[in-house]
Formats: C-alpha cells, structure tokens, sequence
C-alpha cells in the first residue's frame, strides 16, 4: 500500500553551486518522520551517433567515487534553460559535436530515495564534428564507440554509470541493434 507523504516543516541545511540540502518533517499517514532530501537543478545526458553506429562518450574522474567513469556527455541545466539548449549546449562543450536530428527519450531520476534530480535524456543524429570546448573545471577524454560495443559492455556490467545504461538501451532499442 503507498502511503502519500506531506511536509510538514523543511529546513535547509547546506546551500552549494548545484545543490541544496534540506531535513524534512513529513506527515507518513498518522505518524511523522524525517526524511534528507537533495534538490538539484536538474542535468542532460545525450548519446550521439554518427552515420556508422558509434557514439560519443567520455571519460573524467568523479572526485565523489574516485575513480574516473565513462560516460555519455552530461551535464547542469542552467537557470532559464530548457532541456534540449542544455543538452545541444554539452554536446557541443564536451565532445565539439553538433547534431541536425535530436530525440528526447524522456526524464530519469539519478537517485529518487533523497534526491528529486531529474536528468532529461536524448539521442542526437546527422552529427557535425569540430572543435570541444569543456568548462575550464572540465578534463575528460572522448572516446567514440561503436554502439553494438557499448551495448556488451553494458550487458556484462562492465559500465556502472546509470544515465549511460540507460541511454544505451533506449537508444539501441530504437536504432534496433541488438
């Protein structure tokens, strides 16, 4: 049985750059209880293929995991932005690529038990290469991937990074590579 639950008080704990952190006070039926919670401006991710069945990835150390994670390009909706500016803005800042056709494949939620980060997926096509120009906070290497390859290495567990699962699934499904 679901149980809504409502605030009954929030108090924000910590203010950063890209997020916000608040304890919540919520009625849970006739109880209360407390729940952590992120608020996040919300994310991109895109995967883009070219005319042959590869697609563009990177590459970059995530200090939280400490491990570099290879990754479909990503990245922070900024104020007033819309979904697709973002995802047409990362594309072109992280891998240098603009694309003709672009595909929304719809929202995800990164981690929806104390954080309401919707990341808003797409599949870019009829791609242009020049030249990337990431964030000056930015370093990662591009690797461009035939899909099929990607695709067995999400099958063996081998990419943990959720957003690119997903994207890789979708975007095979729809390109009907198996």
């Amino acid at each position: 049985m679901v149980v809504p639950e409502k605030t009954k008080s929030s108090t924000e704990v910590f203010s950063g750059h890209i997020m916000k952190v608040y304890k919540d006070e919520i009625f849970l039926g006739e109880k209360t209880a407390t729940r952590e919670v992120v608020r996040h401006k919300g994310a991109t991710a895109i995967l883009a293929v070219d005319e042959k069945g590869s697609a563009f990835f990177v590459e970059q150390f995530r200090y939280p995991i400490g491990a570099p994670v290879f990754e479909a390009p990503a990245g922070k909706i900024d104020p007033g932005e819309i979904p697709l500016e973002c995802a047409k803005r990362e594309l072109l800042e992280e891998c240098g690529v603009t694309a003709e056709k672009w595909t929304e494949l719809g929202p995800m939620f990164s981690s929806p038990g104390f954080c309401d980060e919707v990341i808003h997926l797409f599949l870019a096509e009829n791609l242009s290469e020049s030249v990337p120009n990431p964030d000056e906070d930015e370093f990662l290497d591009i690797i461009r991937l035939p899909l099929s390859e990607v695709l067995e290495k999400v099958r063996k567990g081998e990419i943990p990074d959720s957003k690119t699962q997903i994207l890789v699934l979708r975007v095979c499904d729809i390109l009907g590579i198996r």
